[in-house]
């Protein structure tokens, strides 16, 4: 038996995370079919997906910044100006991004995370499913992973 001594550090290195994401990246494709069968095809690639509210000056009133990757739209940031709240403006920002996913990238499926401060409740009424709760992230608030099949 080889022992090994190896040095741990904890620096960020740009080059060495880029290389290990190719890295991991290839491990997974090898171990996968499916990851296999979308290399080198456009569903291979996260796409950004944004959708922006302007009021009459031209000024943010709400947005909704994602991607599109393998069939599903990942949510990343959903946000109303508080004085545009309540109007369906979320509604309508989540629902061109859908139908942006569905119809025009082939998405099946959507996936967001949200606290339960934010809008748990206002997902589901749109019809997404509650997959994951992670009590105390960060401690004294609950994340919530949903999902919501688009076709």
């Amino acid at each position: 038996m080889v022992s090994r001594m190896f040095r741990l550090e904890t620096e960020v290195d740009t080059s060495r995370r880029d290389l290990l994401r190719r890295r991991l990246r290839d491990t997974n494709t090898a171990a996968s079919p499916v990851l296999r069968g979308l290399r080198g095809t456009p569903g291979e690639r996260e796409l950004p997906l944004h959708v922006w509210a302007l009021d009459d000056a031209g000024a943010v009133a709400g947005g909704l910044v994602g991607h599109t990757w393998a069939t599903w739209l990942h949510v990343t940031y959903l946000w109303v100006d508080g004085r545009h709240r309540g109007a369906g403006l979320g509604s309508q920002l989540l629902a061109q991004a859908e139908r942006v996913a569905r119809d025009e990238r082939g998405c099946a499926s959507v996936r967001l995370e949200t606290w339960d401060f934010q809008a748990p409740e206002f997902y589901q009424k749109q019809g997404y499913d509650v997959v994951c709760v992670i009590p105390d992230y960060p401690p004294g608030i609950t994340e919530y992973t949903l999902v919501k099949r688009l076709r």
